[in-house]
């Protein structure tokens, strides 16, 4: 399963000179960044996000990754594409026809997975059916230019919530609800209106606000990411949007009056609202009043919360670049076992749930903790990540991906 030069196709670039080789080289930068995701969601999975008092108060966990890691693993998804199908000229004709096949032929592979994953018992929501279908959902804008994009995206941040508050309701009344309450599996394709509701709206990762995250990642893909200001003005541009956002909604929040508005509306006084609004609004009723679209929450799906975290993926993806850029100064390979597991993402992220799947509901082994179940397994990641990326191999299920997309494709290598 070794992957050859052809594979780094796939940032856009072919070999025929050293400069195409090396810009692909240094856009590595991208796959750390889909490995700090990994880690990331992974110390959501084992990791407390709130602490086991009355108030549920955050951890720093909790704080820190809870939304904002599987955001990234959106945004460099969108960037992926980008970086696959032709930077700031996007494909045309039969070569962008041809990519769409590829792409909906590897999210066919990730879906499977993802079905696949939904049996195992566990308490962690599985975003690879989501992933997949936010791929297929994606594949009209693929041959946009950059500006029209950036549109796209800023309409979508804006529309896309209003519309989620006003239909979620309306899902949420039928009978039975529209939602599933699990992880999608095989046997819910036999009931596609329930499993679409959940998958588009009423589910941990509602497509139809995510998409935005792919569309902000194809933007940023057609930038000029290997020149020395984008990677700067990318994490500039994301750390004032993400701090900018956030204080923006504590100002409705608390200033003007909002969480107290939500506070008498739940009415019970004791509820954890605030420990809420700063984790995780995932499965709470959002609803009867339009305070909670001011909301920036960790997966309240709303305008600040899709624009703030869209601002620390794309400082997350500057800061990466910025270190690329130093490793090759360097002359160090700083990021090896980072981009390692970012480009092992799947079959690394497979093999976690596996290993949560096997623990779920018995007690941990005598002498563990949950922080070592975590950093055992995050050692394990970049260790792997490492050799990987050194002997230039692909994970098994990347291995079947690239395969469908090439299939996909026609069976060329590469494009452009």
């Amino acid at each position: 399963m070794r992957r050859s030069d052809d594979d780094l196709a796939r940032h856009g670039y072919t070999f025929q000179d050293g400069r195409g080789q090396a810009a692909a080289a240094r856009l590595t930068g991208v796959d750390a960044a889909r490995g700090l995701a990994l880690l990331g969601m992974m110390a959501t999975h084992v990791l407390p996000t709130f602490e086991s008092d009355a108030q549920l108060t955050p951890t720093w966990v909790g704080l820190a990754f809870s939304g904002r890691a599987a955001a990234l693993f959106a945004v460099l998804a969108g960037i992926g594409l980008a970086l696959s199908t032709g930077r700031a000229r996007p494909l045309e004709g039969a070569e962008l026809c041809a990519a769409r096949r590829g792409i909906a032929l590897r999210a066919l592979v990730v879906g499977a997975v993802g079905l696949s994953l939904g049996g195992l018992k566990l308490n962690i929501a599985v975003i690879l059916v989501h992933y997949a279908l936010l791929f297929l959902c994606v594949l009209p804008f693929i041959g946009l230019r950059p500006k029209h994009l950036w549109g796209l995206a800023a309409a979508w941040l804006l529309a896309t919530p209003v519309l989620a508050y006003l239909l979620r309701p309306w899902l949420l009344a039928a009978e039975p609800p529209l939602r599933l309450g699990h992880n999608p599996g095989w046997e819910d394709l036999a009931t596609p209106a329930r499993l679409l509701g959940d998958l588009f709206l009423t589910g941990y990762y509602p497509v139809l606000q995510w998409l935005a995250y792919l569309l902000i990642g194809l933007a940023i893909g057609r930038l000029a990411l290997t020149a020395a200001a984008v990677p700067a003005l990318l994490l500039a541009a994301g750390t004032v949007a993400a701090v900018g956002t956030r204080w923006l909604s504590t100002v409705m929040m608390e200033d003007w009056g909002g969480r107290a508005a939500l506070q008498e509306q739940l009415g019970d006084p004791s509820y954890p609202l605030a420990s809420l609004l700063q984790v995780n609004l995932a499965g709470i009723d959002q609803s009867g009043s339009g305070w909670w679209l001011a909301s920036s929450a960790p997966h309240s799906g709303t305008t600040l919360d899709l624009l703030h975290t869209s601002g620390v993926a794309a400082a997350v993806v500057g800061l990466c670049l910025l270190l690329r850029r130093l490793a090759d100064w360097v002359e160090l390979d700083l990021l090896l076992p980072l981009r390692g597991a970012g480009a092992l993402t799947l079959s690394l992220y497979t093999a976690h749930l596996c290993v949560m799947a096997s623990l779920y509901g018995h007690p941990l082994p005598g002498g563990w903790s949950a922080e070592g179940v975590y950093w055992s397994q995050a050692v394990v990641v970049l260790i792997l990540g490492g050799v990987f990326a050194k002997l230039a191999w692909r994970g098994p299920l990347e291995w079947v991906g690239h395969a469908a997309n090439r299939l996909g494709r026609g069976g060329r290598a590469g494009l452009r």
